[in-house]
């Protein structure tokens, strides 16, 4: 990239698409339609010298979306979630950097799921701390692959994050707590 098209400002959209993938400890992933996730945030030049444009991106927790995991979004082993499951997400921080030229991504993702079964239970929230990354992201009993953005955007942002327990017997045995969690997202992350 040329560096005198490099703006030291720009604006940051961030799309996530369909086709991601949830898992958690041992169970099988859940097949994911984040479409219409995402949100806006800026993004500030922190190197633009001739073959390397960085830029620090960071988005405003309070106007991200993640559509929630449930029977419209969600399918595990083929099948859609049961009507009474559902997964909210709360971003809590998304920030990170963006290396234009190599298409390299990483973002530091903080986030609480929560997690209830109608109106009957609600869990306490999981907190889910990790990098999303274009690169490889590795934990101790799950991995994931990104792939780098390319000029139009595209990219596949992976994470591994270790769930801690939470002190509510039921979920930390049923997710078998502390584990790892799995998630790759189908994004477009691009700058205007």
């Amino acid at each position: 990239m040329a560096t005198s098209n490099v703006l030291s400002s720009r604006t940051a959209t961030l799309r996530v698409k369909d086709g991601c993938l949830l898992g958690v400890s041992v169970y099988p992933n859940f097949r994911y339609n984040a479409t219409g996730g995402g949100g806006r945030g800026h993004a500030t030049l922190v190197k633009g010298e001739a073959k390397t444009v960085v830029y620090q991106v960071h988005f405003d927790a309070g106007a991200l979306y993640i559509p929630p995991l449930d029977t419209s979004t969600t399918k595990i082993l083929g099948l859609p979630l049961p009507p009474f499951l559902r997964i909210a997400i709360q971003p809590l921080s998304l920030h990170g950097s963006l290396d234009v030229d190599t298409g390299r991504v990483e973002l530091d993702f903080d986030a609480e799921f929560k997690f209830t079964v109608g109106t009957i239970y609600a869990a306490p929230p999981l907190r889910v701390t990790t990098t999303l990354t274009t690169e490889n992201s590795n934990g101790m009993i799950r991995s994931g692959r990104g792939t780098r953005r390319n000029q139009e955007g595209t990219c596949k942002l992976v994470g591994v994050a270790r769930v801690p327990r939470v002190k509510e017997v039921f979920l930390d045995n049923f997710l078998m707590l502390p584990t790892d969690a799995l998630a790759e997202l189908e994004a477009e992350l691009v700058l205007e």
